[in-house]
């Protein structure tokens, strides 16, 4: 049994969803597009990163060999061609949607089967009913924004006027979310999030997934910065998923990140914030010192989504995977015997697609560990295969509509 560790590299997709077209993103390629362009010499930025994109730990375990069963092409400069010392696939996903609650939930064994509510590409975006609610509930003078939009782009393009107005900013995306940014000290954090608790209640009869705190800090707009204290309000899962099953069992749950948040804090025991791909490395490395057997380790490393793929900042991306790969060695070092450590992710957020909105692609998986063994899974037909290889690994009982890949 020993203990288990799944990390979501946030947006990592490898291209190749069957079902792409739905979403608007056929040929969409997270992976495949970074590499191509760093291969090409346009993902060189200076004291950042140069040349093709290298990932050598990740394809020790057989990450180029996923990518290229899931799109058909290896990803450019990924050339590795012995056998992979971990198992390795490609996972399709079975929710409707392409965003943050669909993709995890899935992971944990319970997928989307029902359609998310969405805000239409208007302007405004919001239904009057809704806005005015919001104003006269949280005691606003208004609001700006009220369209889809990207955070950092309508935080520097009206921030200074949120300053001045005390009006909070208020967006969406391609998701099922309502985003609302303010800064944390002229308008306050604490009123922030009382505005958010009551925004999560007005959007449940839209069917909205999540209401994101979007705090930021500065006073001009090329100084303004969002913040680690984002907050995100989601609706819980509409069924136990593995980390609740866990949980009554008696298992401790170390969420890390924003992996509560999602999960709308159930089936979590342990909650450790951290803010960025560095912190949320060390963190991990602390907490799996303190997991014991039977317990599970659970990160969602966001940067890759969040500063990179949303931003279209193709170096970014690329620097940010070539630095999780140069660090992954310390998460094997901690492994003990016994253990099974996962690598995945969500959904797609390809940096070199159009707009700045998820991409309905395939995911990688990777297991590893001391006694796992290796070779090919293939094709997996959900997430939720992940979730329950965990939850059999770990001596519960397994669900559906997933099975273990372990056998």
């Amino acid at each position: 049994m020993a203990r288990a560790f799944l990390f979501v590299l946030d947006s990592v997709g490898i291209g190749g969803a069957p079902d792409a077209e739905a979403y608007g993103d056929v040929g969409s390629n997270t992976l495949g597009h970074i590499a191509e362009t760093c291969a090409a010499g346009n993902g060189d930025r200076q004291d950042l990163r140069q040349g093709p994109l290298k990932l050598p730990n990740l394809e020790r375990l057989g990450f180029g060999f996923a990518a290229e069963a899931a799109s058909g092409q290896r990803p450019a400069g990924l050339a590795r061609t012995s056998p992979a010392e971990g198992f390795w696939g490609h996972a399709k996903e079975l929710s409707k949607g392409k965003d943050t609650p669909s993709g995890h939930w899935e992971i944990a064994g319970v997928p989307v089967l029902f359609d998310w509510g969405y805000f239409p590409h208007e302007v405004p975006c919001f239904p009057k009913e809704l806005t005015d609610a919001l104003i006269d509930q949280a005691e606003l003078p208004g609001i700006l924004g009220n369209r889809h939009a990207s955070g950092t782009q309508i935080i520097a393009e009206l921030g200074i006027e949120h300053i001045s107005s005390g009006k909070p900013i208020c967006y969406t995306s391609s998701d099922s979310v309502f985003q609302i940014a303010a800064h944390e000290e002229y308008f306050g954090l604490e009123r922030l999030y009382r505005v958010c608790e009551i925004a999560r209640k007005l959007v449940d009869p839209y069917n909205i997934g999540r209401v994101i705190a979007r705090p930021f800090v500065g006073k001009t707009s090329d100084t303004f910065k969002r913040t680690g204290n984002r907050r995100d309000i989601a609706v819980p899962p509409p069924s136990p998923t593995v980390l609740d099953r866990l949980e009554d069992d008696g298992r401790e749950i170390f969420a890390i990140g924003k992996i509560a948040d999602i999960y709308a804090h159930q089936g979590v025991t342990d909650i450790r914030k951290a803010n960025g791909n560095e912190a949320l490395f060390d963190t991990t490395l602390r907490t799996m010192d303190d997991a014991a057997n039977g317990d599970l380790v659970f990160t969602n490393f966001v940067d890759f989504d969040q500063l990179y793929g949303h931003r279209r900042d193709v170096p970014g991306y690329a620097a940010a995977l070539e630095h999780f790969d140069r660090r992954l060695p310390e998460i094997e070092a901690k492994l003990r015997p016994g253990d099974l450590a996962i690598i995945t992710a969500d959904h797609g957020c390809d940096p070199t697609w159009q707009g700045s909105d998820h991409t309905r692609e395939q995911v990688p998986v990777l297991a590893f560990g001391p006694d796992i063994g290796s070779g090919g899974l293939g094709a997996l037909d959900t997430f939720a295969d992940i979730g329950e290889t965990i939850a059999a690994h770990l001596g519960i009982a397994t669900g559906k509509p997933g099975q273990s890949f372990l056998k």
